[in-house]
């Protein structure tokens, strides 16, 4: 089974805010892959982990959102 994360770790993994991420997942750079019932928390897994990596990447070479946007859809 993959591993799964909150909007937390995945800031942390990944070296951005907490705020950050929440930006990508509102453009809809990243989606969730579950949310809980219960709580409503968002879940993620290992593919977003990568996908956030490859943004940062795509960031400091100064791509704008919408450019790196249209090369992960």
């Amino acid at each position: 089974m993959e591993n799964v994360y909150l909007v937390k770790d995945l800031a942390q993994l990944s070296g951005l805010s907490v705020d950050t991420v929440k930006y990508y997942l509102k453009l809809g750079l990243i989606k969730e892959v579950e949310r809980s019932p219960n709580t409503n928390f968002r879940y993620f897994d290992d593919n977003t982990v990568k996908k956030l990596s490859k943004i940062r990447e795509m960031r400091k070479n100064n791509l704008p959102l919408a450019k790196i946007k249209e090369l992960l859809i």
